[in-house]
């Protein structure tokens, strides 16, 4: 891959958002069996699901920070030896306020990932390769939810839950290690990185001007804008439903559709896989489509209401079925097209704000949309509990996804003046 090293990062991210998946999925994997063990209910567990996002929201915007005055390498470094201890450090809990305090602290280890991620790309790739870089790093992800399955619901099976959170905490001081060694801030400091991959990079993000930045605007004066809450709106809408399905969607499949943990193990890689198809051919189109219409701004949001729009129909139409087949293949569905979106935000973001500014304000995107994993774990577990069950659960899912998409259409709007390459959003 001479002239190409910046794939080689992807790599990286890719493998570690698949890490950073499979180490918060375990726990939903193993959730039927960890309260059996500790005797905590629905409710208590859906509070435990939720601590987690305490601990990441603290440090989204912190992360984003830091990886703009410090670089992306050793905020990365801290924030992946950081959840790796804490996931480890899962297999020794004894009681539920023990759980509740090692899940915020593992939360914020993961919490500059999203944003640190977006910076690294922001460095090290072309603005017109945004788009696919992102869905190919970001893929990793749904398939690191989809292995938790199988590798940490079958490693719980033979070797008890206790012991699949010490493998996957050893694979990711495996990636720590890698990414130490082969990862620099930017292509510049990188001895591998060729002066045509250099200038291609440097070039492409030179030319760039976006309506309404100005380099010496304060950060606040961005992540406090109208069309950054408008992407935070959107990825808040997205995250909702997500976190319900990494955080109950294996609980679903047990209590509701009556499946073994073996069974789920295998059954629940589907919806992952289709998340990570969505993910993947969502950056793609992305970019081709702004191509072909000439207008990038109009490209996304299509993009993004297609998705949110068409997930929002399929989780809706999962509650009246009654075969596992057909709820299996609507909550596939929904995962494709919800996972086309996320890339698209991440994308905006790049291109309404300076280069210098993507750090800070994409982590307050990033703690803003992640508040939905606050309220998304605790609220289903109340409703499974107390409201009505996963029927309506899926319903709240439902219509959170149509306010995303309402949102998208009022409120991202404007001309790309410098299409494929920028994106300007109206303020």
């Amino acid at each position: 891959m001479k002239g190409n090293y910046r794939w080689y990062i992807a790599g990286l991210l890719f493998f570690a958002g698949m890490l950073n998946y499979l180490d918060r999925a375990a726990l939903s994997v193993v959730a039927p069996l960890l309260k059996s063990e500790l005797h905590i209910d629905d409710a208590q567990m859906g509070f435990i699901f939720s601590s987690f996002f305490i601990g990441y929201c603290a440090l989204c915007f912190i992360g984003g920070w830091a990886a703009d005055k410090y670089g992306p390498k050793k905020v990365f470094a801290w924030a992946a030896g950081g959840w790796s201890i804490f996931c480890g450090l899962t297999a020794v809990i004894t009681g539920y306020v023990q759980l509740l305090v090692f899940r915020v602290l593992f939360g914020m280890g993961e919490g500059p990932m999203g944003t640190t991620t977006n910076k690294a790309i922001t460095n090290w790739f072309p603005r017109e390769e945004a788009g696919r870089a992102l869905g190919f790093t970001n893929c990793g992800q749904p398939l690191g939810a989809a292995l938790a399955g199988p590798i940490v619901g079958l490693v719980a099976y033979n070797f008890g839950w206790r012991i699949s959170f010490v493998v996957i905490a050893a694979l990711g001081a495996l990636w720590l290690l890698a990414w130490l060694m082969i990862f620099k801030d930017t292509p510049e400091q990188h001895p591998n990185v060729s002066e045509a991959e250099r200038q291609l990079i440097r070039a492409s993000r030179e030319e760039v001007l976006v309506d309404n930045v100005k380099e010496g605007r304060s950060l606040f004066s961005y992540i406090f804008s109208a069309p950054v809450l408008a992407v935070a709106t959107a990825f808040f809408c997205f995250n909702y439903v997500l976190y319900f399905f990494l955080t109950w969607l294996p609980s679903y499949f047990m209590d509701y559709q009556h499946l073994d943990i073996k069974s789920m193990s295998i059954i629940g890689v589907i919806p992952w896989l289709g998340a990570a198809l969505g993910f993947l051919g969502g950056g793609f189109l992305t970019d081709l489509l702004g191509k072909k219409l000439g207008n990038v701004i109009l490209a996304r949001k299509i993009m993004l209401t297609v998705g949110l729009g068409v997930a929002a129909i399929c989780v809706l139409i999962t509650t009246q079925v009654a075969s596992l087949g057909m709820a299996v293949a609507c909550i596939t569905v929904s995962s494709v097209f919800l996972f086309v979106t996320p890339q698209i935000c991440w994308s905006l973001i790049q291109d309404i704000v300076p280069k210098n500014r993507v750090g800070g304000t994409g982590g307050f995107v990033h703690l803003l949309a992640n508040l939905a994993g606050i309220i998304a774990p605790a609220l289903t577990g109340m409703v499974v509990q107390f409201g009505g069950g996963y029927n309506v659960a899926f319903v709240i899912s439902a219509a959170v996804c149509g306010v995303g998409m309402v949102v998208v259409i009022l409120a991202v709007r404007g001309q790309s003046h410098h299409a494929p390459t920028a994106v300007a959003v109206t303020r």
